[in-house]
């Protein structure tokens, strides 16, 4: 009985002391966890953002910039081609009109290159301010904070439908207020050639991503087949998801084409 007494207690301390470890570490690795996961939610959340803001405030400048510099200069337009932009796997919609700018100003050249930003939108009310690029890809063009022109819709000033895509969370979000838009505001449009003022008409609050229809020539939802348009004119599309932080459905800003002053 004596010799047997100490021999329990000491099994008994190692049992604890490895329980505290096995303890200790899982507890280190639910931190490390949270941590890591805490890291991802403020790359996503802040880095992104503050990163394509940057980069897209710089390129706003570069092509104000660029356009004085041509109207003080010979006039020529580099890196647009002729032909215009080809086609985007990702894209969807109507093809866009080839006529020219309604309101006697002159309409937007052909298509620029792809993923290269060739115009400025601005809308006062949120306070907006983004590059507009050819196409909608995400690495090329939405994830650097760009608002992308969809392909095979109309260009600025152009009758038919120049539709648009943007984020509404990270990477910029340049179109995470547009449901703030309310009938009449102000959406411009600049190019080197000239500035086309949009008005804010219609918005649609939800619709499936695969509604093609709200960026047709003639914009009107498949999926809500009385919202839209039945006439042809010079609209603007804005599109970005909904709710904030999903891509179930999508949010559409429609507005028509008022004023347009050549450079």
């Amino acid at each position: 009985m004596r010799q047997r007494i100490p021999v329990v207690v000491q099994r008994s301390s190692r049992g604890r002391r490895v329980a505290a470890r096995g303890l200790w570490t899982g507890a280190e690795l639910v931190v490390t966890l949270g941590v890591v996961l805490l890291l991802l939610v403020v790359h996503q959340l802040w880095w992104t953002n503050r990163q394509a803001r940057s980069g897209a405030e710089h390129q706003v400048r570069a092509l104000q910039r660029e356009w004085g510099e041509e109207r003080g200069g010979d006039g020529a337009v580099p890196g647009v081609d002729p032909g215009g932009g080809s086609g985007d796997s990702e894209g969807s919609g109507g093809s866009g009109g080839s006529g020219g700018a309604s309101g006697g100003g002159r309409a937007a050249r052909s298509a620029p290159r792809w993923d290269q930003a060739y115009a400025v939108i601005r809308i006062p009310r949120i306070g907006l301010a983004a590059p507009v690029a050819q196409g909608i890809s995400k690495s090329g063009v939405l994830d650097k904070g760009y608002v992308g022109h969809y392909p095979r819709t109309a260009q600025p000033g152009r009758p038919g439908n120049f539709a648009l895509a943007g984020h509404r969370n990270t990477h910029g979000e340049p179109f995470r207020y547009i449901n703030r838009l309310r009938r009449g505001d102000r959406i411009t449009v600049e190019t080197r050639d000239a500035v086309y003022t949009y008005t804010v008409d219609r918005t649609l609050a939800r619709t499936s991503p695969r509604d093609g229809g709200v960026i047709a020539a003639i914009p009107r939802s498949n999926v809500k087949p009385y919202t839209g348009y039945t006439e042809a004119s010079s609209y603007v599309t804005l599109t970005t998801c909904t709710p904030e932080f999903t891509s179930r459905y999508r949010l559409v800003v429609w507005g028509k084409l008022m004023d347009v002053r050549s450079r």
